[in-house]
C-alpha cells in the first residue's frame, strides 16, 4: 500500500511541476505590460502564391555573390556575418536553373571522411584570406558533423533551397575573403558585423 500511495504522490508532483513550468511559460511569453499600441507597419503576403522560405533576418534582395556551379547549380550569397562567438556564417541560396531535376554532386560535401559519412552536405566549402595567406574550413560540431547545410539530394528543376555554412572567423580586420566550394566558380566576398 505504501508503495502504490508513493508512486501516486510522485505523479502528482511531477504533474504540479510541469503545470507551473506551464504557467510561468505562459505568462513569460504573454507579453502583459498592458500596452496595447499596434505595429506602425505590417508583413505583407506573398504575391507569388508559392510558399517558399522566407529570407532570414539580415538577409538582403541583393545577393553579394553568385556562383555557378555544374550542371546548372547555382548559388547566391545572400549575408556573410562576423558573429560575437568567433564564427562567420554565410547565408544562401542554392538553386537549380535547369528545367530538369538535378542530384545534388556529392563533390560539395567535400573529400575529409569525417564530413562524408555524415552525409550530403556543403562541407568541402572553405573560406580563404588572401592577405593572411590562410583557408578556413567548414566548423564541426563534437561528432564530425559539418556546421552547414546537410541532407542535400535532388533539386527539382527551378526549385531553390536556403543553405548555410560556418568557418572560423578570421582576423578582425579581415573583411574580403573568396568563398570556394567544389564544382562552383570562386567568388569574393566581404564580411560585415
Amino acid at each position: 500500500m505504501s508503495i502504490r500511495f508513493t508512486a501516486k504522490a510522485r505523479r502528482g508532483m511531477v504533474a504540479l511541476t510541469v503545470a507551473a513550468g506551464l504557467a510561468v511559460g505562459v505568462t513569460g511569453c504573454g507579453g502583459g505590460g498592458g500596452d496595447d499600441k499596434k505595429p506602425v507597419s505590417s508583413a505583407s503576403a506573398s504575391t507569388t502564391g508559392a510558399s517558399g522560405p522566407s529570407p532570414q533576418q539580415g538577409q538582403s534582395d541583393q545577393p553579394l555573390a553568385e556562383l555557378k556551379g555544374s550542371g546548372g547549380l547555382f548559388l547566391q550569397i545572400t549575408t556573410v556575418q562576423r558573429d560575437a562567438g568567433g564564427f562567420v556564417t554565410v547565408n544562401g541560396t542554392l538553386k537549380n536553373d535547369g528545367s530538369k531535376d538535378l542530384l545534388i554532386p556529392a563533390a560539395l560535401s567535400g573529400n575529409e571522411t569525417e564530413i562524408t559519412k555524415n552525409g550530403p552536405s556543403l562541407g568541402g566549402a572553405t573560406l580563404v584570406d588572401s592577405k593572411g595567406k590562410k583557408r578556413y574550413y567548414v566548423l564541426r560540431d563534437t561528432e564530425g558533423r559539418p556546421l552547414t547545410t546537410t541532407g542535400l539530394g535532388t533539386l527539382k528543376g527551378g526549385q531553390s533551397l536556403p543553405v548555410f555554412m560556418q568557418f572560423p572567423s578570421p582576423p578582425a580586420d579581415t573583411t574580403d575573403v573568396t568563398l570556394q566550394l567544389p564544382t562552383f566558380a570562386s567568388a569574393p566576398v566581404k564580411i560585415s558585423g
